[in-house]
């Protein structure tokens, strides 16, 4: 019998990246969603065949049959959200940031394993073929012991200057480091942790350099968080990564924005880019020659996703191959661990506070001694 999923959220991502991964699973099937408007839940249940739509999150975890669900609702609904659909007992993946403080992360995170739930953090970028292959050459020992890490992922959005929610700390908790940061964070911690170990502490520079609305859409001052951030990490083993993550970049692409990453060790450097339209590319160079030369991503990472454009590649991942949602599936219905799990969110969201706790009290801030 397939799995019941519930989701919550009717924003163009839920339509855009989860109920289309789920529409032809042999082993899920769309039971329910819910929205704040009535209208836009009804019309999104109609276009997918989904039998029960609902306004109120608690109801259709207590009265929708759900074996599962999807919280794709904004930042300051995740906990709630989560921790009512654990309490039922049902396997949630929940959007990045996990929470909007470490201690409601770690709370989820603590309740899902009490109950031996299966839970997923969709980092999304860590699912995309070049950063699939840059693990892979990492743990290959392509650069050997790493050095440092340089991750910048630059976007617009934040140069427009109107009220977006994104950039109210009420509800995103943090801006530009927790919404596109975040990603880049596990990023770095996933490829290096297995040579360079934990994450131990970070040191935060932000900024708001675009001025925006100072009212929200009810006509109150509402607390501004930073559109522009760089973070600063330090490994166990003294490895360094920087994170810059920018919502006020011009980029002219086709998707409006582009990623760059620079990976050095004892044995070699890595180089990636990204830039969100045709070109998705590595190239390496190792000691002693230093030679740089192009490192095509093989055929087995690929798979049968398209290569014209890194938008039907991204659509091509989440869509047809086994990855993120329905990795998350199959892991429940074959009993299996998963990661990144709500652990896994849990360590991110610490990164993410004690880069804010750095740039309040501007100094290095241990990740196990933030403040609660």
């Amino acid at each position: 019998m397939s799995l019941k999923i519930g989701i919550i959220g009717t924003s163009w991502w839920a339509d855009a990246m989860y109920l289309p991964a789920l529409a032809a699973h042999a082993d899920a099937k769309w039971h329910a969603i819910c929205g704040r408007d009535a209208g836009k839940a009804q019309a999104m249940a109609a276009r997918w065949a989904i039998p029960h739509a609902y306004t109120d999150a608690d109801k259709m975890i207590r009265e929708g049959d759900l074996d599962a669900l999807i919280v794709a609702s904004s930042n300051e609904m995740h906990y709630a959200h989560t921790m009512a659909a654990l309490r039922a007992g049902l396997h949630v993946l929940c959007e990045k940031p996990l929470a909007l403080t470490h201690a409601h992360a770690d709370a989820m995170a603590d309740l899902a394993e009490a109950k031996g739930l299966i839970t997923l953090v969709p980092f999304t970028y860590s699912y995309m073929p070049i950063s699939r292959f840059l693990k892979q050459q990492v743990d290959e020992g392509f650069i050997g012991q790493p050095y440092h890490a340089n991750l910048r992922y630059y976007t617009g959005y934040g140069r427009k200057t109107d009220y977006m929610w994104r950039f109210d700390a009420r509800r995103a908790g943090a801006g530009a480091i927790g919404d596109i940061g975040s990603h880049f964070m596990y990023l770095a911690w996933w490829w290096l942790r297995e040579r360079a170990g934990n994450v131990v502490e970070v040191c935060a520079m932000t900024g708001n350099l675009i001025e925006r609305a100072k009212l929200d859409p009810q006509g109150e001052v509402y607390p501004q968080t930073e559109d522009s951030g760089v973070v600063l990490m330090r490994f166990e083993s003294g490895a360094q990564a920087i994170i810059h993550a920018s919502t006020v970049a011009f980029e002219n692409t086709a998707f409006g924005q582009t990623h760059h990453f620079e990976l050095h060790g004892a044995a070699g450097t890595l180089y990636a880019f990204c830039d969100w339209d045709t070109v998705q590319q590595v190239s390496g160079a190792q000691a002693p020659d230093g030679k740089l030369i192009e490192l095509p991503i093989p055929d087995a990472i690929w798979g049968d996703v398209r290569r014209d454009t890194v938008h039907n590649t991204y659509k091509d991942v989440f869509r047809q191959q086994d990855h993120m949602t329905r990795e998350w599936v199959n892991a429940i219905v074959n009993k299996q661990p998963l990661r990144p799990n709500f652990r896994d969110g849990a360590v991110v969201q610490r990164m993410i506070d004690a880069a804010i706790e750095s740039q309040r009290e501007r100094k290095f801030v241990r990740i196990g001694e933030i403040k609660d």
